[in-house]
């Protein structure tokens, strides 16, 4: 089968590209990286104003665009190339999901509407465990009459300290795993919420470690399946994931460029160090790494796609997305942070020096390959796909 783009999807990548090259230089990334906020308001203000962006999934009759998922993940490529400082990720990837696959229609139109005017979102639901799967969702919560009363804590939370309002996944006190968990939408100002931004190797991506202390909120904000809406929650992960693993994709192709431009400009024994084989076949590993890697993130754009047009719930479905997204962050984690680091080696001494990126791209590479999952997590995911799969067919095969 021939993949191909169209018109409209080489004009997003162009504009894309185009505005990104513009805002997101090597200065403007180590100045907002420095910030509390980690991203320029400004700029974010023309993503959603100027470009639209921010509402590529957001359906028409919501007041987006309704394009679908490959158009997202050309834009998070390139968000990845570029290492854009934003809250893009946190509110298109995360809460716009969570609100397409588990909102109400009064929740939609309500959080959609303020996407669109620039308010900025993301989605809390893992604790300090180090996991990613139903066990991580710790934050309990009580019904005290019409409302829900919330208490816990959430760690790795995309721009958590700068959100205006977040997704929260919270079970209900006494269940374990899968069982109980329900999705909410709170205003992340709301009192008894703390966050807090969490120092970490990657500058270029604020997370926070936030507290809910008797967090009261409406029934009006809790969000489709009461206490059973780990399936959804599931899907909005791996529909992330996807996201996370083009992003990668846009950075490994990045750091190839960066090295084969200073490789042409490095000489030793009077001829450019690009010319020496060794290195070539290094670059040439690279390439490979990536083209994989980027056949992988459009197979599974492709099947989200098919997710969001489809029932989010239906199981099939659902494991279908899982494998693509999970072989996608499994391929995207290993191809970046393996282009980064031969990256750091083709720069030489000055690879790790402050004065080059390579090393804000070595820095993402090893944080996104541990967030949602890292490569081991993701091949152990699509082998219990498969071994429920198999365990399915034989099961009929003896009915």
């Amino acid at each position: 089968m021939e993949f191909s783009f169209t018109d409209e999807q080489l004009m997003i990548q162009e504009t894309a590209s185009g505005f990104l090259a513009e805002v997101s230089t090597s200065e403007a990334v180590r100045a907002a990286m420095v910030t509390e906020l980690g991203y320029e308001p400004d700029v974010w203000k023309r993503v959603c104003e100027d470009l639209f962006l921010h509402a590529v999934t957001i359906p028409e009759e919501f007041g987006g665009m309704g394009l679908g998922y490959v158009e997202l993940i050309t834009i998070m490529e390139r968000i990845g190339k570029h290492l854009f400082c934003s809250p893009y990720f946190s509110t298109v990837c995360l809460a716009t999901n969570a609100l397409l696959i588990a909102g109400t229609d009064e929740q939609k139109q309500t959080y959609f509407e303020r996407i669109i005017a620039g308010e900025t979102a993301t989605l809390a639901f893992n604790d300090a465990s180090g996991t990613w799967g139903a066990e991580s969702v710790s934050c309990a919560y009580t019904k005290q009459g019409d409302a829900f009363v919330l208490n816990g804590e959430y760690r790795h939370v995309v721009n958590g300290s700068s959100a205006d309002f977040m997704v929260v996944a919270a079970r209900e006190a006494g269940s374990v795993s899968e069982k109980g968990i329900s999705l909410f939408i709170v205003d992340a100002k709301a009192e008894g919420i703390q966050a807090d931004v969490l120092p970490t190797v990657d500058q270029t991506r604020k997370l926070a470690h936030v507290t809910f202390s008797n967090v009261s909120v409406p029934a009006a904000a809790c969000m489709q399946s009461e206490a059973a809406a780990w399936p959804l929650l599931s899907t909005i992960i791996q529909l992330s994931t996807v996201c996370v693993a083009a992003e990668q994709t846009g950075g490994a192709q990045r750091v190839i460029d960066m090295s084969v431009e200073y490789m042409q400009e490095r000489s030793q024994f009077n001829r450019p160090i690009a010319s020496f084989q060794a290195l070539k076949h290094k670059v040439a590993d690279m390439q490979l790494k990536t083209e994989v890697a980027t056949s992988a993130i459009y197979y599974a754009a492709c099947v989200a796609q098919e997710v969001l047009l489809g029932d989010a719930g239906d199981a099939v479905i659902a494991s279908e997305l899982m494998e693509a997204s999970s072989m996608a962050k499994a391929h995207c984690s290993d191809a970046y942070f393996y282009n980064a680091g031969s990256a750091i080696q083709l720069h030489g001494g000055v690879g790790f020096t402050w004065e080059y990126d390579v090393h804000l791209y070595f820095k993402r590479a090893k944080a996104s390959q541990h967030f949602l999952g890292d490569a081991t997590y993701h091949r152990e995911q699509i082998a219990r796909v498969l071994l429920d799969s198999d365990r399915a067919y034989n099961e009929g095969e003896l009915a």
